[in-house]
């Protein structure tokens, strides 16, 4: 039998304040808004990139395009990891050619999804540069790419893994990153 435990790593404020530091790097690297849109990646990518649209938009008075990315049929392990992948709503509302996009996902891990993202975006067009913005890194990757905005570098070991909660999101009703340590309990 498997046991979890879990324990809270980051609560409602200290996401608040890693989305607001991760909206002014945006800016800052990029010269400010002009020429930008954000994606955020199905499922907790998307309230994260409105998040970060939503704080970009207070400080610097513009709205950024926003669109949504579902990578669902994108995934090389798309088959061996799902029976049914379920895919979900892919929305970009902008012109993907010429434009600085900013991908956005909870978590980096294997890097499957990065690009499994890219892959995604091409079929779209052609940006002029992709850039991409994650909550937590949490290492252990399996491809060579990395994140361009980190909120925060958590190391996991193999039986350890990161949780994102989103209070947009009806069953889980909070905002917070746990870390989960699983184990295996011993027969006695």
């Amino acid at each position: 039998m498997t046991i979890e435990k879990e324990t809270r790593i980051i609560d409602d404020s200290g996401i608040n304040r890693i989305l607001l530091k991760i909206s002014h790097e945006i800016l800052a690297r990029n010269n400010g808004p002009e020429n930008l849109a954000i994606l955020g990646l199905q499922t907790r990518g998307v309230f994260i990139a409105k998040r970060i649209a939503s704080m970009i938009e207070k400080i610097e008075k513009v709205s950024i395009p926003l669109g949504i990315l579902d990578i669902t049929m994108y995934r090389d392990d798309f088959r061996v990891a799902m029976k049914q992948p379920q895919a979900q709503i892919t929305s970009i509302p902008f012109d993907v050619d010429g434009t600085n996009i900013i991908l956005v996902d909870d978590v980096l891990y294997t890097g499957r999804t990065a690009r499994a993202a890219l892959d995604a975006i091409m079929d779209f067009g052609r940006p002029k540069r992709v850039q991409f913005a994650v909550l937590i890194d949490r290492g252990h990757r399996e491809l060579p790419l990395c994140a361009d905005y980190i909120g925060e570098i958590i190391k996991t070991q193999f039986n350890q893994e990161i949780r994102v909660r989103m209070k947009e999101i009806e069953e889980d009703g909070v905002d917070e990153v746990t870390l989960v340590t699983l184990s295996e309990e011993e027969d006695n």
